[in-house]
């Protein structure tokens, strides 16, 4: 039965999460004044590249890269339940909590950091180097903020922090939610905090040198990795779900701020990006987890 329920959680992630790719591509291109691909054109793209044949090699680790990268992702998206209240979709989320897909969620920059090393390529490399300096700023006010939800509720665990929330986190401890949304917009690589794959400066950053069935696997993990953390989002702030409608309509709203976000606003540099992340979200999540601790 668990094998079943991982494998729908997973068919789940990744057809969602190529459609909100999709809307992604051509929300964006609405705001930039064009048409736009078809909403299902990055998986039908993926579907091809896996048919396709690699060109060049850089050795096993470059292929073992992404490959860790996509164990990161499926392995956290199944210890993060979809509806709090069923034992559906929950995966293996009763035997994880918080702290192990905190962990889990750094999988993926490191396999990233291995294979792209491999490969020899300037903007490989230089796309990892902003992506690793920036890291631990991009997570410190989301780890703050986690911190701050597992001591109010005493639990790790996801399923018992969305049940809990008779008001919304995101309304009841406002100051925690901004924090960990500031980090969020990050984590889902959006401007101003997109320097690790930006466009022009660095071609395509960690996958220009990735092609055929490995640039497919990095396309279904992002997918992948990308509703797993929507689905944390909505668990930790915005009271969890009961169904699929519920799910969908939470997570697209968040979806949809995290564009609008990444459309309004120019790309910082990486050292602005280390910069703001460290003393704008961070001082309101540590004013946040303060403020909790007075109630």
């Amino acid at each position: 039965m668990i094998i079943f329920d991982l494998m729908m959680m997973f068919a789940t992630a990744y057809i969602v999460g190529f459609l909100y790719y999709g809307l992604y591509r051509n929300i964006t291109a609405r705001f930039q004044r064009r048409i736009g691909p078809t909403v299902w054109q990055s998986l039908y793209d993926s579907i091809k590249f896996f048919n396709k044949k690699d060109t060049i090699s850089h050795g096993w680790m470059f292929y073992l890269g992404p490959v860790i990268m996509s164990s990161g992702a499926i392995m956290t998206l199944f210890f993060i339940p979809f509806f709090y209240q069923s034992d559906s979709f929950s995966g293996l989320s009763k035997y994880g909590n918080l702290f192990l897909v905190l962990y889990l969620m750094l999988l993926g920059p490191l396999g990233n950091a291995m294979g792209v090393g491999a490969s020899g390529s300037p903007f490989g490399i230089m796309g990892i180097t902003r992506g690793l300096t920036r890291m631990f700023a991009m997570e410190l006010p989301f780890y703050i903020s986690v911190v701050a939800l597992m001591s109010i509720n005493h639990s790790a665990d996801i399923a018992t922090i969305a049940a809990n929330q008779e008001t919304l986190n995101a309304f009841a401890y406002p100051l925690l939610f901004i924090g960990a949304m500031f980090s969020f917009v990050a984590m889902m690589g959006q401007s101003p905090f997109d320097v690790v794959g930006a466009p022009v400066e660095v071609y395509s950053g960690p996958a220009a040198e990735f092609g055929g069935k490995f640039l497919a696997i990095l396309m279904s993990q992002n997918s992948i990795f990308s509703f797993a953390k929507l689905v944390l989002m909505v668990n930790l702030f915005l009271g969890g779900a009961d169904g699929f409608l519920e799910l969908l309509g939470k997570t697209f709203i968040l979806f949809l701020f995290v564009i609008a976000f990444g459309s309004i606003y120019g790309r910082f540099k990486t050292h602005q990006s280390v910069d703001f992340l460290v003393k704008v979200p961070t001082a309101i999540s540590i004013v946040g987890l303060i403020l909790i601790n007075w109630r």
